[in-house]
C-alpha cells in the first residue's frame, strides 16, 4: 500500500479492539462524542502526508522501488534525516496544537529494536534482528499507526520486579509455548492507543537474573484478545472555541493497559528472558523519544511567546520592561530548546547496524531545559495576561444580550480592541496555562518521555568527566 489515507486509518480503527472510558466500553472509537476527536487529532501524521503543503516533508519515495512512504518509517543515517524528522514532528504539533504521536513513538521504538537486536545477535547468537526487519517492513509497507507501552504500573516503587508482593504490576511472561508466549501484566500512560493499529510492548527499566520473566518486548495488534485499554483524556470541554479554543479540538488521550494472558507468537517477540538486555533497550529507546519529545514541545513555546506578546498588546503594555523580560525569556526558552536539537543532530553517532542516533547529552539537556523551566514560563504567561485569565464570563454571557453589552464595553483594552477580542485572548491562554489541559501539560513536562532526574542521570553518564578531570589536572603538573 505504501500510505493510507486519514480514512483508510479511521476506518482501520473499526475492529473490535476493547477499549473502556468513563465507565463504559466504547463500540467505536472513531464515532465516539469524546474519544473520536481524540481520534482526528491523533490521525494528523496522515492528514499531513495528504497536504500539498506538507506532503513534500510527511513522504518519501523509496529508491529502490518508487513507492512513496511516511518519513517517520525513514530510518536516520546522517544529519540531515534526523534534522527532517525534527521539523516533520514539529510541523504536525504547529498544525495540530499538540502532539502528534502515531507514528513517531512508534518509530522511535522500532529503530530502538534494530539497534538493540542487532547488539544482542552479534553478543548472544539470538535472531531477533530479522523478526525487527521483517516487522517494520510490513509496518511501513502498509503505513500502520502505534502506541508504545513503556511504563509499568510497578507497585511498590522500592522494589524490583521480581520482589513485587503483587507479581503482575510488571508486564510479564507466563507461559512460553511452540507457538508463542503468553504475557499479563499492567502498563500505565499510553499515549494513543486507542486510535493505534499496533501496539509495543518495551521493558521499563533495567532487570536483574531474577527479573527475567519481567524482559519482554513484542508488537501486538491493538485488537488482540486479552487486551483491554482504559482510556482517560487530557480535557473534554465539547464544542466551544469561545472558552476552549485549543482543547475543544485537541483530546490527547492516555489508557491504562491491561494484558490479560495475551498470547504473543514468536515472530512478533523481540526480547524474552534475556535480562541483560532490558536496560539496553529502555534506554535506547529514551534517546530517540526525548528528541521526538523536545521537537513537539517547540511549537507550544511559540504559543507561548505569541499569546504573551498578543495580550501585552491588548492590554497596552508591551514596552513595560517587566513584560519584555518575561516575553525575551519565552523566548529564549524557545530558542535554546530548538538549538540544542540542532546541536543534537548534527553532533549525532552512527551505530549498527547503521542508525543515526542522536547526541544523547545534548538531546537531555534540551528535554531537561524545556520541562525544568515549563513551570516559570507559565508563571510567566499569566503574569503577562492578568487576573481576567481566569475571571472573565464565559461564553454564553457573551452570547447573551442582556450582558454582552457591558462585557464588550468594560472588557475591552487598548483602542480599537473590544472585549470580545482581548477576552478570547484570555480564553486563550487560560485554555494552555490555566486549566485541566494547562495541569494536564505541567505533569506533563515533569513525568512524561522520563523523568527529571532520569535525563540528569543519563547526562552525567553519557559526558566524558574525566576528559574534562584530565585537563584540570593538566595545570596542576610540576
Amino acid at each position: 500500500m505504501g500510505l493510507k489515507s486519514f480514512e483508510q486509518h479511521r476506518e482501520s480503527l473499526r475492529d473490535g479492539r476493547e477499549v473502556y472510558f468513563d465507565g463504559e466500553r466504547v463500540a467505536d472509537v472513531t464515532t465516539h462524542p469524546v474519544l473520536g476527536v481524540g481520534m482526528a487529532f491523533a490521525g494528523i501524521d496522515y492528514r499531513l502526508a495528504e497536504d500539498p503543503e506538507h506532503r513534500g516533508l510527511a513522504v518519501c519515495t523509496d529508491p529502490r522501488t518508487g513507492e512513496p512512504f511516511s518519513r517517520f518509517y525513514k530510518i536516520p543515517g546522517n544529519a540531515e534525516d534526523l534534522l527532517r524528522r525534527r521539523e516533520l514532528i514539529a510541523a504536525g504539533a504547529r498544525v495540530n496544537g499538540g502532539p502528534p504521536l502515531i507514528k513517531e513513538i512508534g518509530t522511535d521504538a522500532l529503530f530502538a529494536l534494530h539497534i538493540v537486536a542487532d547488539h544482542m545477535d552479534r553478543r548472544s547468537g539470538s535472531s531477533y534482528l530479522p523478526k525487527v526487519r521483517e516487522y517494520f517492513g510490513a509496518c511501513r509497507g502498509r503505513d500502520l499507526g502505534f502506541a508504545v507501552a513503556q511504563t509499568d504500573v510497578k507497585g511498590d516503587r522500592s522494589k524490583r520486579p521480581s520482589e513485587q508482593p503483587n507479581p503482575d504490576v510488571y508486564v510479564r511472561v507466563v507461559e512460553r509455548r511452540t507457538d508463542g508466549i503468553v504475557v499479563r501484566g499492567a502498563k500505565a500512560h499510553t499515549t494513543a492507543s486507542p486510535f493505534a493499529n499496533e501496539l509495543i510492548v518495551l521493558p521499563t527499566r533495567a532487570m536483574a537474573e531474577a527479573d527475567a520473566d519481567y524482559a519482554v518486548s513484542f508488537a501486538i495488534p491493538v485488537a488482540t484478545p486479552g487486551l483491554k485499554l482504559i482510556a482517560e483524556v487530557s480535557s473534554h470541554p465539547g464544542d466551544n472555541r469561545f472558552d476552549y479554543p485549543v482543547t475543544t479540538d485537541l483530546k490527547m488521550v492516555d489508557t491504562v493497559t491491561v494484558f490479560d494472558d495475551v498470547f504473543v507468537p514468536w515472530d512478533r517477540v523481540f526480547l524474552c528472558g534475556e535480562w541483560r538486555y532490558a536496560g539496553a533497550l529502555a534506554n535506547t529507546f529514551v534517546e530517540f523519544h526525548r528528541f521526538t519529545a523536545a521537537s513537539y514541545k517547540l511549537p507550544m513555546c511559540e504559543l507561548f511567546i505569541g499569546a504573551a506578546q498578543l495580550i501585552a498588546e491588548y492590554n497596552g503594555v508591551p514596552d513595560v520592561t517587566h513584560v519584555r523580560d518575561k516575553i525575551m525569556e519565552l523566548i529564549a526558552w524557545s530558542e535554546t530548546t530548538r538549538g540544542l536539537l540542532v546541536a543534537a543532530s548534527m553532533e549525532h553517532k552512527v551505530v549498527p547496524p547503521g542508525i543515526a542516533v542522536p547526541n544523547v547529552t545534548l538531546t537531555n539537556i534540551a528535554k531537561h531545559h524545556f520541562a525544568r523551566n515549563y513551570h516559570r514560563m507559565v508563571q510567566n504567561l499569566q503574569d503577562v495576561a492578568g487576573g481576567l485569565l481566569v475571571t472573565a464570563p464565559f461564553r454564553k454571557d457573551w452570547e447573551n444580550e442582556a450582558t454582552r453589552r457591558y462585557l464588550d464595553y468594560y472588557l475591552g483594552g487598548v483602542e480599537g480592541v473590544s472585549g470580545t477580542r482581548r477576552t478570547r485572548a484570555m480564553k486563550l491562554i487560560r485554555d494552555i496555562a490555566a486549566s485541566g489541559f494547562g495541569g494536564y501539560q505541567e505533569i506533563l513536562s515533569i513525568h512524561a518521555e522520563g523523568s527529571l532526574a532520569a535525563q540528569r542521570i543519563t547526562i552525567l553518564r553519557d559526558y566524558d568527566v574525566k576528559r574534562c578531570v584530565e585537563i584540570a589536572k593538566s595545570y596542576l603538573k610540576d
